[in-house]
């Protein structure tokens, strides 16, 4: 038998469920997961493996109008995803207006590769009728699409998404090694832990003017030592960062070390410092080393 591999990326506005959908679907906590919106910043991939096949699949930001250079090139890594997919994701959910973002969803119609639109969160709908009102809504939007209504918080209808992607996927051999979970190197991942321990415990904007880079990562036998700066615009919002007398670094901090541990199934020892680095958002050097452009 042959055999198939290929690039699965889900693209859609934010909050509609596309990082939970995409855990669920490659079986490991890749991207960060809160209720606020703009949680994914960047492409991030997750790999599925089995013997007869391998899904490279890459989580998108949510589409948005760009406010500042750090969400252009949010729309930029959503914009690339139509690009080089194989087969795309477009994400919806139920209470999403059909017709939003459409100048996104106008290129997504002309796409030549399978499109499968996913409805998401079925499980906050009350009668049926709806369902297949708003079903029929997105099939005149999206008449090439191929519709699979989905509860990804509740499992429901994920197998049947999974058996059809396997069905389309291209014959080809691997893009990666068979052990490979992702492209990302580990670094990221505790970057992207941490920022999500922010994303909870911060409210109003902190959490949109926050940047976190791990400097220093010793991993040893047992053991894993990381040194780790979070990036804010302004000297207020360091002091809300830290805390009285450090109270809220250290909460961050202790979240984020016992899913670091988990991650990696090593005990670790997270130290983290707050720098002020003024309008980072809109300053290209700073996008650069942060890994947001090219």
């Amino acid at each position: 038998m042959d055999h198939k591999s290929g690039f699965v990326n889900i693209v859609g506005n934010p909050n509609v469920g596309k990082s939970t959908l995409m855990n669920d679907l490659v079986g490991e906590r890749i991207s960060i997961i809160t209720s606020k919106a703009q949680t994914t910043r960047h492409r991030i991939t997750g790999i599925v493996n089995t013997p007869e096949y391998q899904i490279v699949f890459s989580d998108t930001p949510g589409v948005l109008q760009p406010k500042y250079k750090l969400q252009e090139s949010m729309l930029n890594f959503s914009q690339g995803a139509l690009v080089d997919a194989d087969i795309l994701l477009y994400v919806t959910d139920v209470v999403e207006d059909p017709s939003k973002n459409a100048d996104f969803l106008a290129k997504v119609a002309k796409e030549k590769v399978p499109v499968l639109l996913v409805i998401n969160k079925i499980d906050l709908v009350k009668a049926q009728s709806d369902l297949e009102e708003l079903t029929a809504r997105w099939q005149e939007m999206l008449p090439n699409a191929e519709i699979f209504p989905i509860s990804a918080k509740e499992h429901f209808n994920i197998n049947n998404l999974m058996a059809r992607i396997v069905e389309l996927l291209p014959v080809s051999p691997p893009f990666f090694g068979k052990d490979a979970m992702t492209d990302k190197p580990a670094r990221f991942f505790v970057t992207e832990i941490i920022r999500e321990k922010i994303l909870l415990n911060y409210d109003k904007e902190i959490p949109y003017s926050v940047e976190v880079m791990v400097e220093k990562f010793e991993e040893k036998e047992g053991s894993i030592h990381i040194m780790a700066v979070i990036y804010v615009e302004r000297d207020t919002q360091k002091g809300i960062i830290i805390g009285h007398q450090g109270s809220k670094i250290k909460k961050v901090g202790i979240e984020a070390r016992k899913d670091i541990e988990k991650f990696f199934g090593k005990n670790v020892f997270l130290e983290m410092f707050v720098k002020v680095e003024p309008n980072w958002r809109n300053r290209e050097n700073k996008l650069r080393s942060f890994g947001y452009m090219e």
